[in-house]
């Protein structure tokens, strides 16, 4: 059996870093394997995901090559994953490349060994294009943008029918519960009181309520809206690097979804948000010198092409138009949250809470209330206008 070289995994600030999570290890592979008889025998770690919140790796067997994932029982137990294994199998019922989750002849598809909660997949087919790529950097091109669009419309036109519950009060998922309520305060205490370390955090802090106040006019748009929203499971993760591509030329489309570990019930159009907030602003920069929001690089180019490539298959609603400009204001509250929770009650770091409340939290709805912010809600507006006044289909 071979080794492979330690991990790095992709800091908040854009910088590779030391790993949280320690690698996996052929000795524990091995013992993994030894429950999943048919897969084969551990022999070589072909990649280490840099991904900053698991590990997991590609690994040979000398059977086929396998997809492993480990996550701390604190983050994830048997359930939650199980909440993703079901949505991954309902979409693959329709039509969707999502890869497999092998399973154990009891039929659990997550086993735990001590303090670790491990999932294997197949692994996906396609070439992954965005290997190196984090959150919040562009696509290669307009048409890497549209063919992402395209793919996340066939993705939501699958995931109908999908009737499980909204995840409650998990570690890491981008949910959309405080604003979708006619009461977000109340919503907000509810959220932050089920969380003791973000709660105390919080009570220290002037972020929540600053956070909250920047961010309640655009709750104030959307409410309006939300009875026309059908609730819907969605990915909110919708970035290139978790799109698996047919080749590496100017005409390549996503062959694979992966990475449903955000996943929750919410709406076809906060999905859509989050696209566009993980793919097409430039928020890296902001983090690095927020006093310079105009200097934050939005690729209007992208997002256009990112909504005409959805709307080719899944036209939007004129409420669902209308609701973009302000969710995409909102999208990222709750997973800020639930980052700054985990790195205070898992990590127990101080100084990567700040980066997910501070650093992210506020700094993006302040953000959104600048000049820089206004001008791309601003776009999103004239467009979704401009759909409502376009002529309609010519009937005989």
């Amino acid at each position: 059996m071979k080794a492979y070289k330690a991990a790095i995994t992709h800091g908040l600030d854009g910088r590779l870093v030391e790993p949280d999570w320690p690698p996996l290890t052929l000795n524990e592979l091995q013992v993994l394997l030894d429950q999943y008889s048919f897969l084969g025998n551990p022999l070589e770690l072909l990649s280490v995901s840099p991904r900053p919140l698991s590990a997991a790796a590609v690994v040979a067997t000398d059977r086929a090559p396998i997809f492993v994932k480990r996550h701390h029982s604190l983050v994830r137990n048997q359930e939650a994953l199980g909440e993703e294994h079901r949505f991954m199998a309902h979409l693959r019922s329709n039509g969707i490349a999502v890869p497999r989750v092998f399973a154990l002849d009891i039929g659990e598809t997550a086993i735990q060994f001590g303090e670790w909660i491990y999932e294997i997949h197949e692994v996906a087919q396609g070439v992954d294009l965005y290997k190196d790529a984090i959150s919040w950097t562009p696509f290669r091109s307009v048409n890497d943008a549209h063919a992402a669009g395209l793919a996340l419309a066939r993705f939501h036109e699958a995931a109908g029918g999908y009737d499980a519950p909204p995840r409650r009060n998990r570690q890491l998922v981008a949910g959309f519960t405080v604003f979708s309520s006619p009461r977000p305060g109340e919503e907000l205490d509810r959220y932050v009181e089920s969380r003791p370390a973000l709660r105390e955090y919080l009570h220290t802090r002037t972020c929540r309520d600053e956070a909250f106040a920047l961010l309640l006019p655009f709750h104030a748009q959307l409410t309006p809206l939300l009875p026309s929203l059908a609730p819907l499971w969605t990915h909110n993760d919708w970035h290139a690097s978790n799109l698996l591509w047919s080749d590496d030329g100017p005409k390549s489309q996503p062959v694979a979804v992966i990475d449903f570990g955000l996943a929750d019930r919410t709406y076809a159009v906060h999905d859509l948000a989050h696209a566009i907030e993980r793919n097409i602003v430039d928020w890296l920069a902001l983090v690095n010198d927020p006093a310079h929001t105009e200097d934050v690089a939005v690729h209007y180019d992208h997002l256009f092409a990112l909504l005409d490539g959805y709307e080719s298959a899944r036209p939007l609603s004129p409420e669902e138009s209308l609701a973009l400009a302000p969710m995409l204001a909102l999208c990222h509250a709750e997973f800020a949250l639930s980052e700054t929770d985990y790195f205070l009650s898992v990590l127990h770091s101080q100084e990567r809470a700040w980066y997910a409340c501070e650093g992210y939290f506020i700094l993006h709805a302040r953000w959104f209330r600048s000049a820089a912010g206004n001008h791309l809600l601003d776009a999103i507006r004239t467009w979704a206008a401009g759909k409502q006044s376009a002529p309609g289909p010519v009937t005989r």
